[in-house]
Order: C-alpha cells, then sequence, then structure tokens
C-alpha cells in the first residue's frame, strides 16, 4: 500500500473504559485501529469484588477484546505487553511485536500502590486482575476452613478476623461484602465455628471513609457498615503487614486475611515518554489530553492527569476514562479529516456511588443525593447500564436478583488447594 493510500494508523495500549470507548467512537472514521493489550479481555472492574465475594462469576465481568470487536472491521488487536515508546520513529515496542502508529493514545490502567512497601503484596492482595479477585475468594474461604480445625480459641479467632485496608469506594465495598457472608450467608454452612463471630475491620489512614463524598453520606456509609458489624477505624496508618497480623497506629491486629485497597500507581507510561509524572505515575496532559511536545500521543484515563478545576484533577473513575475515549476519538477525527480542532476537554462530573452489603448504597450526583436500600437498586441498574454493549446485563441482573432474595453465593469453590498445601498454608 503507497503512502498515498494508507489510512492513517491509531495505536491504543489498553482495553479498558477508555481504550473501548475510543476505539467504537472511531468505527465509521477512515482510520485503522490496532488495540495493544497484556491480556486478551476487557474487565468491569467495578464489579470485581463481587468475583471475590463469590457473587459473580469471572465470565460475569470479563469478555474476549476480540469478540467485542469481531464486526468493528478497522479493529486489529494485539495481545502483547508494552515495553517501551520510540516517539522519534513513532513506534511501539513490545515483548514480541514492534507496532507503528499516526495517532497514540495510552489507556494502560493503574496497577496496586503499597506506598513503598511493596513486600506488604504477599500478604495483603489487592483487587485488580481476575487473578486478584480468585485469590482474595480462596483466602477468605480458606480462612473459615481453618477457623473450623482450629486447635486453640486464639487461632480460631485469628482467622476469623479479616481487615481491610483503605476505606474508598472499593474497600468499603469490600468489608460490607466480607461481613455479609460471614455474618448471614455462611451462617449454617459450619459446625464447629460460629461465622457469625467473624470481625471485620475497615481501616482508614484519613479522618473518615469515602473521602470523595460528602460528609453526610460519608457518615451514613459508616453507620451503614457498623450495622452489618464491619468495625471502622479511622485516622489510623498502618505500619506493618505479615501472614498472621497487622499493626495499625502501634495497635497488632492478629489476622490470617489482609486486602488492600489503599492506593494506586501507573507504571512505566512516564519512563515510556521521558516526561515527569506526579507521585502516583500520573502523565499530565493538555486541555486536548495530549502530552506537551508530542500532539500526536495523548494520555487518558488512570495514567492521565488531567486538571478539573479549583486545584482538581479529574478521577480516575470509568465514566471519566469513557469520556475521554470519546473526546479523543473526536479530536483523532477531526484531524484526520483535515479539520482545525480547538474545543478543550470538558469532564463532566456524573457522581460517585458505592455499595455496602446488599441493602445499602450511598449515591452522590451533586445536588442528587441517595443513601438506602433505593439507593442500592439504583447503584445496580446504573452497573447493569455500564454492561449494555458489552455483555447481555440481563444474565447479570438475574443472578444479583436470585443472589438478593435467597441469600445465596453463586461460586463458593476453593481452588488451587494442592498449592496451598505444598506451601503448608492448609
Amino acid at each position: 500500500m503507497s503512502e498515498e493510500t494508507r489510512r492513517p494508523k491509531v495505536v491504543i495500549i489498553g482495553a479498558g473504559f477508555g481504550g473501548l470507548s475510543l476505539a467504537k467512537s472511531l468505527n465509521n472514521a477512515p482510520v485503522d485501529i490496532e488495540i495493544i493489550d497484556k491480556r486478551n479481555y476487557h474487565l468491569f472492574q467495578p464489579l470485581l469484588y463481587q468475583v471475590a465475594m463469590a457473587d459473580l462469576s469471572p465470565a460475569d465481568i470479563a469478555w474476549p477484546i476480540r469478540s467485542i470487536f469481531s464486526k468493528q472491521k478497522n479493529v486489529t488487536v494485539t495481545l502483547s505487553k508494552v515495553q517501551d515508546i520510540d516517539t522519534e520513529r513513532r513506534s511501539v515496542i513490545c515483548d514480541n511485536c514492534e507496532v507503528s502508529y499516526d495517532h497514540l493514545v495510552i489507556a494502560s490502567g493503574s496497577n496496586h500502590s503499597y506506598f513503598g512497601k511493596d513486600q506488604w503484596s504477599e500478604n495483603a492482595p489487592g483487587l485488580k486482575q481476575i487473578v486478584d479477585a480468585t485469590d482474595v475468594r480462596r483466602k477468605i474461604l480458606v480462612a473459615f476452613e481453618r477457623a473450623e480445625l482450629a486447635k486453640t480459641p486464639e487461632e480460631m479467632a485469628r482467622e476469623l478476623t479479616f481487615v481491610v485496608v483503605g476505606a474508598g469506594p472499593t474497600g468499603v465495598e469490600l468489608a460490607g461484602a466480607i461481613a455479609e457472608l460471614a455474618h448471614v450467608t455462611m451462617c449454617e454452612d459450619f459446625r464447629r465455628i460460629e461465622s457469625k463471630s467473624a470481625r471485620v475491620i475497615l481501616i482508614e489512614a484519613g479522618p473518615r471513609i469515602l473521602a470523595a463524598f460528602p460528609e453526610d453520606l460519608s457518615a451514613k456509609a459508616e453507620a451503614s457498615l457498623i450495622k452489618l458489624g464491619v468495625e471502622v477505624r479511622t485516622g489510623a496508618m498502618v505500619e506493618d503487614i505479615t501472614d498472621s497480623y497487622v499493626v495499625a497506629s502501634g495497635q497488632t491486629i492478629p489476622t490470617a486475611t489482609t486486602i488492600w485497597a489503599a492506593g494506586v500507581q501507573i507504571e512505566g507510561v512516564g519512563s515510556w515518554l521521558g516526561v515527569e509524572t506526579d507521585r502516583a505515575g500520573r502523565v499530565p496532559v493538555g486541555d486536548d489530553l495530549s502530552v506537551a511536545g508530542h500532539p500526536d500521543i495523548s494520555v487518558i484515563g488512570d495514567a492521565a492527569q488531567v486538571k478539573w478545576g479549583d486545584g482538581k484533577f479529574v478521577p480516575g473513575i470509568a465514566p471519566a476514562a469513557k469520556q475521554e475515549g470519546k473526546y479523543v476519538a473526536k479530536r483523532i477525527a477531526a484531524l484526520v479529516a483535515g479539520k482545525p480542532f480547538t474545543e478543550p476537554f470538558r469532564y463532566k462530573h456524573l457522581g460517585n456511588l458505592a455499595t455496602i452489603g446488599r441493602n445499602s448504597a450511598v449515591i452522590d450526583f451533586g445536588k442528587f443525593k441517595l443513601s438506602g436500600g433505593l439507593a442500592w437498586w439504583m447503584w445496580g441498574f446504573v452497573h447493569i447500564y455500564f454492561l449494555i454493549g458489552v455483555k447481555r446485563p440481563l444474565f447479570v441482573a438475574i443472578n444479583w436478583f436470585f443472589s438478593y432474595v435467597f441469600h445465596t453465593k453463586g461460586a463458593r469453590l476453593i481452588t488451587g488447594l494442592e498449592q496451598l498445601r505444598r506451601q503448608g498454608k492448609i
């Protein structure tokens, strides 16, 4: 193909919400799109904790990227991990290939941040990928099995103590779900232990949980957690995590199960581009979401530091990533058509949502705020809406409704037991 007839090449790193939104928005544009991702599936991360709590199976919230774009003929999918970017040659260097681009969009997402204590990751897994969710699920379910076999009250108490570090939406949702699992769902499953005696402790370094929410909703969420039996500890700084205890603000908490929900970091993007980043690794971008000095490169989603007035930055949430993806698609389409494009990106905040167990949630839509059971149902409908266009949402809705009515868990299976036995952990 000659240079005159070759269509512009748009390369997208990452198939998260931003990457998918961008690619779909360029469906009718005269461009060729190549999506590069180290995994072959798109993950609906907001519901990942429900996989960890056995409410949903991994197949309910993850779908092959190729099947999503099977009918969009201008999209090619490459399964590979990005190693570097050569901005002079306009090329993305992967572990098994090299991909040239005319327009590059980095939507690579984020990973866990342990604030310089990476050794904690072995004993305090977080939730970012399916394997994280299945590991957390195994860790929680095995704790109950070990408690059933405990030889001393101290050993039993340690196995039945669950610590969640970080009280953002993920931490709050996890703590509520674990409490519900122990105090409601599994209360008739065991004979030697009372699962209702399990302790769930939510630790937050800040002065209150759900810091991004208004204070009144934060207080209502805390009250809902306490009603579920969660011990909420704010203003508590974690100082150490091992396989048998957590130290927070000088107090040692014996526990066999710690889950991390207290921070994210962006890996690689700053070094790929040779630019300065913030402490979390986010790349500052301009009003058009492009990188300074590289108008052909945009960064969106978690990896982008986007100004949002009054010294704030656009939050790293799914609606923001989708808006950024659509905006960059509009910009690229204009540039490809040879039209000037001067419209700056304007983020429209659609609100914050968090669920607490199976009967309560808090919702902040600015002037409209809601909490309690009705908020829980609205939270569910909002998440089902986000599933539309990726997978049939009705199937997930039926699973949720069945679980809600009958207090069941859909996939309470423990896998990987042989490996745990070899490690002496069961």
